[in-house]
């Protein structure tokens, strides 16, 4: 059994929706946000203190793109993944990771500095800098939709997902309205899937059944 451990709507999000995707069973343990201090024993689990933390048999991952990754290629074939064979494998290994390691890396900064540290550690141009710095990067996405409906190879793939989380993140801290129109209706469309929408129930489900607030963990208030 695939088991994720996971914050609603943080980046264990994007594996989430993957196996939503790909139709697999897995086990999901939803945790109050952040985990490192509201669940001390998830500590045990993953010293860090982060999700994702994933696990099938004795694999043991914590990269949100990379358990991405791991899941197209394991458990294919699948249209999610783009082959060696195909002409756009290094584009899609580039989007795999520019949506986290390019476009959630500033968000964590003005996540970290807006909204998560004490008033007195608050840093409002910080905000503003990274802010400026993740929406210039989204000119490479509207570059590379020109008039298509997905990323790379013609079709929705695990970039589609890495990027998208991105994307849902900004719009969880109200930036969509800032988004270029292209980055703008592909976020829609993204949002429209079934496997988006079915892991967005699934989250849900679980942390009401586990105890755990309905409230996005990029929104949750820090302790």
């Amino acid at each position: 059994m695939l088991t994720l451990h996971h914050c609603i709507s943080a980046r264990s999000f994007r594996p989430l929706w993957v196996m939503e995707e790909l139709g697999l069973p897995y086990e999901l343990h939803v945790h109050p946000f952040p985990p490192r201090a509201l669940a001390r024993e998830y500590l045990e689990i993953n010293p860090l203190g982060t999700v994702p933390a994933f696990f099938d048999g004795d694999t043991r991952m914590t990269e949100s793109a990379a358990i991405c990754e791991y899941l197209v290629t394991r458990y294919g074939p699948t249209p999610l993944a783009v082959t060696p064979t195909e002409s756009d494998f290094g584009l899609w290994l580039n989007w795999l990771h520019f949506g986290e390691a390019t476009l959630t890396f500033p968000q964590t900064l003005i996540l970290r500095y807006g909204r998560f540290e004490p008033d007195e550690r608050k840093q409002p141009q910080v905000v503003t800098d990274y802010t400026r710095w993740f929406l210039a990067r989204l000119r490479g996405i509207d570059t590379a939709l020109g008039g298509r409906e997905y990323l790379c190879a013609g079709r929705f793939t695990a970039a589609d997902v890495s990027v998208g989380y991105a994307l849902m993140l900004a719009d969880l801290l109200g930036l969509e309205a800032q988004f270029p129109p292209a980055v703008r209706d592909y976020w829609r469309r993204l949002q429209q899937g079934s496997g988006y929408q079915a892991a967005l129930r699934a989250q849900d489900k679980a942390a009401a059944a586990q105890g755990v607030s309905p409230i996005p963990a990029p929104l949750a208030l820090p302790v």
